[in-house]
């Protein structure tokens, strides 16, 4: 299978799209873009935003709200405090072509009256950052559901929407009203991308012009795990060996019973979690062979696989996690480490290069069976095999299809 073949709907004759070394690609373009915050961990919004900055100018939004904040909860009051300072502070030129900017908003997503105040208070603010940076004719490209109200009211000449996860099945939100603002999108969109099989499938049925888009990686950052030169910090050097590891944000669907499963039945390996917790991890803090160590930046991140022996993909297998498509799997073989992962339909098609397991049983014994026959040659070959897979890469083949139907819609008026 070619890269391209990733990005083509069913009925789609291979010949009508060129390849990247066919096309220039995407330059000098405008976009503004939905997405998280800027500042929490770098997903595929930064990774795409970042590289599409290097031959187009980007202006990104900090996150619209997804639910209405609630004024007793002090993560809730935090969060609105930053933004607060981060509006004052205007657009921040975080690279050359890319400006972060963080809208003030009523935070009650799903009123009419606060909607079409939004949408007010949106256009005008994003009118004068546009004159100022230089944006006449803008892509609008929609990371968050919650962005739908405002698609088409805010002078874009073309929208694309990327879909990473089937968004209302997440616990803070509200299904009813999230599943109408994706369904609202998908048929809006110009172009859609999703990153796992079974998101595109449900939304091709709602717009023919969906495509499989898989995550890409950085390849030259995490392979430097394999290089002697790579300093191992301080905070996991010193905790003993074998070390069984994750890293990520220690959010709810990750499964923290298999976890204490294997942490109590193996008192000779270390488990470590990277990442910030977002719910209540007390219940592993009492074991002595469970290290929290924290968010640690993505550039720290290689030296942190250094150390590891065995990587894991802990989730709960719920309807959220069957649509996952993990960024942190790539980044893990990247950096060779052996993977042991949940049974996961996206992580079937890496199954040569990781163990998948059904059961706590099946996870455990993989565990032992990635020690005992892990090796050098091992880990460059699972390095190896995620050279194709580079963030550059699958950003050139998104650039190539969203002028692709640029092309056809000026020809078209």
């Amino acid at each position: 299978m070619t890269r391209m073949d990733t990005l083509l709907p069913p009925d789609t004759d291979r010949a009508e799209i060129p390849s990247p070394e066919q096309s220039a690609g995407m330059g000098g373009q405008s976009i503004i873009c939905f997405a998280k915050d800027w500042d929490e961990d770098p997903t595929s919004n930064n990774h795409i935003m970042r590289l599409l900055a290097r031959d187009n100018r980007v202006l990104w939004l900090n996150s619209i709200s997804t639910r209405a904040p609630s004024l007793t909860s002090g993560r809730d009051l935090r969060k609105i405090f930053r933004k607060i300072r981060s509006f004052f502070k205007g657009a921040r030129r975080m690279e050359d072509q890319l400006w972060v900017y963080t809208p003030i908003v009523l935070p009650f997503p799903h009123s009419r009256v606060a909607k079409a105040l939004n949408s007010w208070i949106l256009r005008l603010s994003l009118a004068a950052l546009r004159r100022r940076i230089g944006m006449r004719d803008f892509q609008l490209w929609v990371f968050i559901p919650t962005a739908a109200p405002y698609v088409g009211k805010l002078g874009e000449s073309l929208v694309v929407y990327y879909v990473t996860d089937e968004y209302s099945q997440f616990g803070y939100v509200s299904a009813e009203q999230v599943a109408e603002n994706d369904r609202q999108l998908t048929r809006q969109a110009d172009v859609v991308f999703a990153t796992a099989q079974s998101l595109v499938e449900k939304r091709r049925t709602l717009n023919p012009g969906t495509y499989l888009a898989r995550h890409g990686v950085d390849h030259e950052l995490f392979a430097a795990a394999l290089q002697n030169s790579t300093t191992i910090p301080d905070d996991i050097a010193s905790i003993p060996r074998p070390i069984i590891g994750f890293h990520g944000a220690l959010q709810h669907w990750l499964d923290y019973d298999l976890i204490e499963r294997l942490a109590r039945r193996h008192p000779e390996w270390s488990i470590v979690l990277i990442g910030r917790p977002v719910i209540d991890v007390s219940c592993l803090q009492n074991l002595s062979n469970v290290h929290l160590l924290g968010r640690k930046r993505h550039d720290e991140l290689p030296g942190y696989c250094k150390a590891m022996s065995v990587a894991l993909i802990p989730h709960k297998v719920c309807e959220l996690t069957r649509h996952m498509n993990p960024i942190k799997l790539r980044e893990y073989l990247c950096s060779g480490l052996p993977v042991v992962s949940v049974d996961l339909p996206e992580v079937q098609a890496y199954s040569k290069f990781c163990r998948i397991a059904r059961n706590y049983q099946e996870f455990e014994a993989a565990i032992q069976d990635s020690l005992n026959d892990d090796s050098p040659a091992a880990r460059q070959e699972r390095s190896d095999a995620m050279r194709p897979e580079t963030w550059e890469r699958r950003v050139a083949d998104l650039g190539v299809t969203v002028m692709k139907v640029h092309a056809e819609r000026v020809a078209a008026k």
